[in-house]
């Protein structure tokens, strides 16, 4: 397991996101984080439909009101706090949760080196 600091706390919007990497190569661990208030919440950037980015933008996962994460391809709907799917094609299916801690201020998240 790698760890990887993404960033100070203060540095995200509230809500808002970041998209980190761990590892290198062709295969690294992609994913985002989402702040909401003093809480974030870590997932992989891949669809529960059909496996691809769940933006098109750089650091946009959110819908127009910030209440969900949203897939920019499907619309698919997931709960900030569980990644769980609640509106579009894959409803019911959740997004893979990554680890995530804040230290002094600091946004942490680890996993494989590779997806």
């Amino acid at each position: 397991m790698a760890e990887l600091c993404v960033g100070a706390l203060t540095e995200v919007d509230d809500p808002g996101c970041r998209e980190f990497s761990i590892g290198a190569g062709d295969w690294p661990l992609r994913g985002f984080i989402v702040r909401r208030g003093d809480a974030v919440y870590a997932y992989q950037n891949v669809c529960a439909h059909v496996g691809h980015p769940l933006n098109w933008r750089p650091d946009t996962f959110l819908t127009k009101d910030q209440s969900a994460i949203i897939c920019a391809s499907h619309g698919a709907m997931f709960d900030i706090e569980t990644g769980k799917c609640f509106a579009g094609p894959c409803r019911g299916q959740s997004l893979r949760a990554v680890t995530t801690e804040v230290r002094d201020g600091l946004i942490y998240v680890s996993g494989p080196e590779s997806a």
